[in-house]
């Protein structure tokens, strides 16, 4: 993402926005090939939202939970195995999702099963985030905002992703994207805020990193004291 924003950065010519879509075809499933660089700009931040929750968030929280389980039934799935049970499903729905014929039934499996693994760590995404950029005051307000705005989207957890990061961020998402030759109207997620810039994507970064670094702690915290009070 850093590549894409560097290619944008620098002095605009047509050369800088092809090398920018070129990267940006490397992490995204619509069509890039007309994209504007508004456009590409918005791609990335919907991007950064989306895959650090399917990226960092979940898998995080399917290894705490296999930590736990272990604690109590030694027998049973890991961190490690639950983990890689996710990433599984995930590479799936990236890989063949969007795949027809023969191999539909597959594809469709994946993303369901990724849908359903990620539905709590999306939320908790949800509910932890404002906690690290939003006053006290404006946490709930701006968790059911989220939750009203992800809602229309038609997938259960990549619209609440978007809306989490487009109200912390206080950026705009949603709109027209092209995938395979079919055009896909979003809802737009953050109306009033300005449009993706690369000043808003760093913004996200940030966040993303923030936010990681406070569930790797809060994790520990809570794996310590649980071991603690088992023996």
């Amino acid at each position: 993402m850093r590549e894409i924003l560097q290619h944008l950065d620098e002095e605009s010519n047509s050369n800088n926005l092809v090398q920018a879509r070129i990267k940006l075809s490397h992490i995204v499933g619509r069509n890039v090939d007309s994209l504007s660089k508004d456009e590409v700009l918005r791609a990335v931040a919907e991007s950064a939202s989306e895959n650090s929750v399917d990226g960092i968030f979940a898998p995080l929280f399917w290894m705490f939970l296999g930590a736990i389980i272990w604690q109590f039934f030694s027998f049973m799935p890991g961190p490690l195995t639950l983990a890689w049970i996710y990433k599984a499903s995930s590479t799936i729905d990236s890989m063949i999702g969007y795949k027809t014929g023969k191999l539909l039934w597959l594809g469709r499996s994946g993303a369901k099963l990724e849908d359903y693994l990620t539905w709590i760590p999306c939320r908790l995404v949800v509910i932890t985030l404002p906690l690290i950029c939003i006053p006290l005051s404006a946490l709930r307000p701006t968790i059911a905002t989220s939750f009203k705005e992800g809602s229309k989207d038609p997938s259960p957890n990549s619209g609440l992703s978007e809306a989490i990061f487009s109200q912390c961020a206080q950026v705009q998402m949603g709109g027209e994207n092209e995938y395979q030759n079919r055009t896909i109207i979003k809802p737009i997620i953050g109306e009033g805020f300005p449009k993706a810039t690369s000043r808003s994507i760093k913004k996200i970064m940030r966040l993303i990193f923030i936010l990681e670094i406070s569930w790797l702690l809060s994790i520990s915290i809570l794996y310590l004291s649980i071991q603690f009070f088992n023996y």
